[in-house]
């Protein structure tokens, strides 16, 4: 007769109500991945991060600041309600795919709308990483393990526009450099025994293969061909403010630089939201923000060979760049 496991079950946590929203977990960015078996990893996605709850009598779509975009996914809504739970908030970054299989932050700005595209809402997939309430109860106390092991029957071989964000146990040097070699925008290493705590903290690492923040778009300076983008001025907030971080001058295509120019020109101002005088400046309502990647900071606080990615809108700017 076989002996009985002594290993207990996980201990699941009581039945709790359906938070509203769940302030996310937050990466901290470190130079190099940490060692350790309680270590996994991820990739970088480059995207949107958002929350899908699912309700018995509807499913809404939370981006990081909180805002409800629940009709700019109607394809993840629509997925969501196949998922065989009765309710569920799940974790993970909506992102659109190129040919490659990797994230392009760029193509899904246009899916979502600012400007014009080939790409329609459709195209957009969720890449789901952690699950932190299932059918009445709170998993957020759980370690992270155990929250993907609630996860993975969920969403694992999906093809559809929800999918599972796979986890690798490996050395994480190894993995980063793979990922680089890829072109991807680095990875996620998570601390498997923690509980999800929201906020900025050490439990969640990035380690990325280049440098890229957003900055809010204050105004730009035209081109010398008619009509087209020169340069964009950008600024990072400090103690509540915003303060002028430089310029980028490259990374968008021709027809995207007329296309930025067009945007801009409709939110001209003549009230500057930074203290910048700059012969041929033409300053904007600060409403969109800028994805960036960049080098290094001049001596003087400025952006140093910076290279534009792709633009949103401002109302979720929770991860607008802050200078300390």
């Amino acid at each position: 007769m076989a002996k009985a496991s002594s290993k207990k079950p996980p201990e699941l946590p009581p039945l709790d109500p359906m938070p509203a929203r769940v302030e996310p977990c937050l990466a901290t960015l470190v130079d190099r991945p940490p060692k350790g078996a309680d270590w996994a990893y991820e990739v970088k996605w480059d995207g949107y991060r958002i929350a899908v709850h699912i309700e018995p009598a509807r499913v809404r779509i939370l981006t990081r600041g909180g805002y409800d975009w629940t009709d700019r996914f109607p394809t993840i809504v629509d997925d969501a309600r196949r998922l065989a739970v009765k309710t569920a908030i799940l974790d993970g970054e909506a992102v659109v795919l190129d040919d490659q299989g990797r994230s392009d932050f760029g193509m899904l700005q246009r899916a979502l709308g600012r400007l014009p595209s080939p790409y329609e809402a459709g195209a957009i997939v969720f890449y789901a990483f952690d699950l932190l309430y299932l059918d009445g109860r709170d998993l957020r106390r759980l370690p992270l393990r155990e929250r993907r092991r609630l996860l993975e029957p969920l969403v694992a071989g999906r093809e559809g526009a929800i999918r599972l964000s796979e986890e690798v146990q490996a050395d994480g040097e190894e993995f980063h450099r793979v990922a680089c070699a890829h072109g991807l925008e680095g990875v996620i290493a998570k601390h498997i025994e923690k509980p999800y705590r929201s906020g900025r903290g050490e439990w969640w690492q990035k380690i990325t293969c280049k440098r890229r923040d957003s900055f809010v778009v204050v105004g730009y300076e035209p081109s010398t061909v008619p009509g087209h983008l020169g340069r964009l001025l950008l600024a990072a907030r400090k103690d509540g403010a915003l303060v002028y971080a430089g310029g980028c001058g490259t990374g968008w295509s021709h027809d995207l630089s007329r296309e930025l120019r067009k945007l801009l020109e409709g939110m001209v101002t003549k009230a500057p939201a930074v203290a910048l005088r700059r012969k041929g400046a033409v300053f904007v309502e600060p409403v969109l923000v800028a994805d960036v990647e960049y080098r290094a900071w001049t001596d003087d606080g400025k952006l140093r060979h910076a290279s534009f990615k792709g633009i949103r809108e401002r109302e979720d700017d929770a991860g607008v760049f802050e200078l300390i």
